[in-house]
């Protein structure tokens, strides 16, 4: 794996280049290789250091906005779809460790395996070289997106909807997973109270809770 060309992309040389192979490898790979770590522990770690830098960074760019429009800002900012678009600029799938199953069906562009990815790189560069390492690697990517809300986010929007009619909270559960482990289909319901709002579906929770939350607003909003 060209471990070196990456780091060269990122602009960041590790002290021990072994957390960067753990944070590019699949757990399809990790399940065909026993001994081998695969990369969601530092996909949360990555999740948190990367909403901790961005947030300091609209913080200080945005002096004059509430906290809700800030968090709807960052909630933007590292969404799923951005760092799929932000891996897929950096050519990320080409240095994943996939498993074969995973190879065979498209895994190097697969949105959800490389945005993942992306947060588990944040992860690892973090772990070897600390916070300020790990700004490195994201602060110049944030400078050049546009700092807006979400117009998609249904959730939040449900949410605020919500609130301003109930002391209530929207629950999601999930219903309903079909298809292989590679391509699964999301069943999710929102409910309130126990009555249901609307029902989604998406590759993955979130984006299937998203489509519930879209199906809830629109249904609450036809009927006011």
């Amino acid at each position: 794996m060209p471990i070196k060309e990456l780091q060269t992309i990122i602009d960041y040389c590790f002290k021990d280049a072994e957390i960067l192979r753990e944070a590019l490898t699949h757990k399809s790979y990790a399940g065909e290789h026993k001994a081998v770590h695969h990369n969601e522990r530092l996909e949360f770690l990555g999740d948190s250091i990367l909403g901790a830098i961005v947030a300091h960074y609209i913080y200080c760019q945005c002096p004059h906005s509430e906290e809700g429009v800030l968090s709807k800002i960052k909630s933007n900012l590292v969404s799923r779809h951005n760092l799929y678009l932000w891996a897929k600029k950096l050519e990320l799938g080409r240095f994943m460790r996939l498993g074969h199953g995973e190879l065979a069906t498209g895994g190097r562009q697969r949105d959800s395996i490389i945005s993942n990815a992306m947060e588990a790189v944040i992860g690892a560069v973090y772990l070897d070289g600390g916070y300020p390492a790990a700004e490195h690697v994201v602060l110049p990517w944030v400078r050049t997106q546009e700092l807006k809300q979400d117009a998609g986010d249904f959730k939040s929007q449900l949410q605020e909807y919500i609130q301003k009619r109930s002391r209530s909270t929207p629950t999601y559960e999930v219903l309903q997973t079909v298809g292989p482990e590679h391509d699964k289909i999301f069943t999710v319901e929102v409910a309130l109270d126990g009555k249901r709002l609307g029902v989604g579906k998406g590759r993955n929770k979130k984006l299937a809770e998203q489509d519930a939350a879209r199906d809830a607003y629109r249904r609450l909003k036809v009927k006011k």
